[in-house]
């Protein structure tokens, strides 16, 4: 079990294909929490190895202007053991995994990984594991998935693959339940919930996808991938904690720890019942609303 502390506050995750010097670019001109490199569904076949050559340079050069740093690998082993001798450096601060089946998996990159830190001198566990549940195994592994590896730090739904291998659709009716099993799943691990119920491809109707976000908080979700840099404003607006829900926060815990002093830990503020349960709503808000101004404080050069 991890402690939330130890965990990224990451929002808004934004791919930047490791292929394309021009999103590169304007990836260091974007408000984005995190800049994930892609090497897997972006990068066509032929052209795997040079964009895996270009990650140490692009994972540099983007922890150099204040972001975090994901690289997203690709799956068949073979491109996958080759992708994280790639990423393993100290500017990388973790590696997306896609189409995880199960707990195995999660263990075995893990074992790669450690040899990996220990042949560049970095600390064991350096490198964190965000997972990607995308096939009907994966789904039904999802709860030992999450709590496979205490690198993991997040977990999401791959809508798109996912519709894919269940002959669904990418809407609301077949990725209400997934996605609730993965704030679940993360939740009993303590690690991120990333994601909403939706397709990430969606991004032309900005207050469409708002309305998404919005209903992903609502479910328990504290983050999600971005595919464009139109997404990035209303995901860290819509995951963080307005004024106001700060302001409510604050005064409830207050009158909580004053009503407490006087023997009543039940009472009413703002014609509503509050007992600890509220109060540990309102103490959670709080620290969220503080490691994300922290977030926000960082340099951006």
């Amino acid at each position: 079990m991890k402690s939330h502390d130890e965990l990224p506050r990451w929002r808004s995750l934004l791919f930047v294909p490791a292929n394309s010097e021009r999103f590169v670019d304007s990836a260091i001109r974007q408000e984005a929490d995190a800049l994930q490199i892609d090497l897997e569904d972006s990068v066509a076949q032929d052209q795997k190895q040079s964009a895996r050559e270009r990650v140490g340079v692009i994972a540099d050069r983007f922890k150099q202007h204040g972001y975090g740093v994901i690289v997203r690998v690709n799956r068949p082993w073979r491109m996958l053991v080759r992708d994280l001798e790639a990423c393993v450096r100290p500017s990388v601060d973790a590696v997306t995994l896609p189409k995880v089946p199960d707990s195995g998996h999660v263990r075995a990159v893990s074992e790669v990984l450690a040899e990996l830190e220990a042949a560049a001198g970095m600390r064991i566990g350096h490198t964190r594991i965000i997972a990607m549940v995308e096939d009907p195994e994966g789904l039904e592994n999802m709860p030992r998935i999450a709590d496979a590896d205490a690198r993991i730090c997040g977990l999401i739904v791959g809508a798109e693959d996912l519709a894919v291998a269940m002959r669904m659709a990418v809407d609301d009716d077949g990725l209400y339940v997934p996605n609730v099993m993965a704030v679940a799943a993360a939740r009993r691990a303590n690690i991120v919930p990333i994601g909403f119920v939706g397709s990430v491809a969606d991004f032309a109707d900005a207050e469409a996808f708002r309305g998404r976000i919005r209903r992903a908080r609502r479910l328990g979700f504290e983050a999600a991938f971005c595919v464009h840099p139109s997404q990035v404003a209303i995901v860290n607006e819509e995951f963080a904690p307005s004024a106001a829900e700060v302001e409510h926060a604050r005064g409830l815990v207050q009158e909580f720890e004053k009503q407490l002093a006087s023997g009543k830990a039940a009472f009413r503020y703002k014609d509503r019942m509050v007992d600890l349960p509220v109060v540990q709503q309102a103490r959670a808000l709080l620290a969220r609303h503080e490691g994300i101004q922290a977030l926000a404080s960082r340099d951006r050069k």
